[in-house]
């Protein structure tokens, strides 16, 4: 694993070990499980391996807790592979009464919970594992630290090193670790190949439906168009309707998204609904994004060029690409990641909210001094309207940029910081 580059999820996983008895490692495929979890293990179960399978498998019809036998953190990779050790792991953290046992991983296709008897709720704790960002990839100088920004320094200061051509390109190949460790075409090829098996062969696993990978294909295609939008399944279905027969509803493309969710391939962002001073109605849909930006480039079949032709369109999917960082980032902190819009129009891009109640008020733009400056004024109009006797003020506020040559504090006190300089 020498071409190992860091995870921040690392840290999350050695915390998870030290609290439970077993920690299951679930996440989009290809998003580097099985390797982070090997470097934290000290032996291994590789299920993947058909000979280790097969045997494995009559072992298990035996007594399957002897593959759970070995140093301690022991990885079973591809352990939905046999699901009846699901509940051996259960009890033999019980029976050893000892955290840090095991790391389970496998395939983002999920087991057939008929075959599980217990939920393994107390003894295995669930880590959600996402693709790289741009400072695990090492694009990201990661001078401006997110949760420092949370003391509200008066002063920051960073330059940017990705300009818009390398900026297009990240976006379209995504965080995929191997493709971190490509270059040019070939690392493009890979969110390709991923787009490929999502729609002939990983959904169809999914839940056990028979799915039309044309059908996929067009929903595929709709929601990367719509990424960013707090839009209902009907408006995707009109949408795809266009190219399908009119035997298509809304049922049915929620069951397309429902099996896409349980792939890790789709992410969406909930609805934050803070305490506002005035009656304003917030509006609770969720905003559409997958779990990378790759995808819905592949999705359309675009390429870097296309996005430096057309900047409204890479504006939507630098957007992206910065939820996906800022998800990565907000694991570590505590926190999780939300949107906001009310009745009136207003909205603001991302809301990092913590566990411990403070929070921050991103907007996302791809850059340029007057898309700055329209962030800095919706996180304006948006602070001002919360009622601080009833919550807290925001800890900052942070317009996210793709271009531009420097982090910086406003005198307004609004932080711009361009993502090539931003780490958790």
């Amino acid at each position: 694993m020498a071409d190992y580059k860091a995870r921040i999820v690392d840290a999350l996983l050695e915390r998870k070990l030290k609290g439970k008895g077993a920690v299951l490692v679930e996440g989009a495929k290809w998003c580097g499980k099985t390797t982070t979890a090997m470097r934290k293990a000290n032996s291994v179960l590789k299920l993947g391996d058909t000979g280790v399978l097969r045997s494995s498998r009559q072992l298990a019809e035996m007594n399957p807790s002897l593959l759970l036998k070995g140093d301690t953190p022991r990885l079973i990779d591809e352990w939905q592979t046999i699901p009846a050790l699901w509940d051996s792991v259960r009890s033999e953290v019980d029976e050893r009464s000892e955290l840090g046992q095991f790391i389970l991983t496998g395939s983002a296709v999920p087991v057939n919970k008929d075959e599980i008897e217990h939920t393994g709720t107390g003894r295995i704790t669930r880590l959600l594992m996402r693709p790289m960002s741009l400072y695990e990839s090492g694009e990201s100088s990661g001078e401006i630290s997110l949760g420092n920004l949370f003391d509200a320094p008066k002063e920051i200061f960073a330059e940017n090193k990705i300009d818009i051509e390398q900026l297009a390109y990240l976006t379209c190949r995504g965080g995929w670790p191997q493709a971190s460790l490509m270059e040019g075409d070939i690392a493009l090829d890979q969110a390709l190949d991923y787009y490929d098996a999502v729609v002939h062969y990983d959904i169809q696993r999914a839940d056990g439906v028979d799915r039309d990978p044309e059908r996929v294909k067009l929903l595929m295609r709709s929601y990367a168009r719509h990424q960013g939008a707090a839009v209902n399944y009907s408006v995707i279905c009109t949408d795809m309707r266009d190219n399908d027969n009119a035997t298509l509803n809304d049922d049915t493309v929620a069951s397309y998204v429902k099996a896409l969710k349980r792939i890790f391939v789709i992410e969406d962002m909930r609805a934050w609904n803070p305490n506002l001073r005035s009656k304003t109605a917030i509006r609770t849909s969720d905003t559409r994004y997958f779990t990378d930006p790759s995808i819905g480039v592949a999705s359309l079949g675009i390429g870097p060029a296309d996005f430096l032709n057309d900047l409204n369109t890479f504006g939507l999917f630098f957007e992206a690409l910065a939820v996906r960082d800022l998800r990565v980032f907000a694991d570590v902190l505590d926190g999780g990641l939300y949107h906001y819009r009310d009745r009136n129009g207003l909205e603001c891009d991302a809301v990092l909210h913590r566990r411990n109640g403070t929070y921050g008020l991103i907007e996302i733009k791809l850059g340029g001094d007057t898309l700055i400056e329209e962030g800095a004024t919706n996180l304006k109009s948006l602070a001002a309207k919360i009622d601080t006797t009833k919550m807290k003020d925001p800890s900052f506020l942070m317009v996210l940029t793709g271009t531009g040559a420097y982090a910086y504090r406003r005198k307004d006190g609004v932080y711009v910081v361009p993502i090539g300089c931003l780490r958790n």
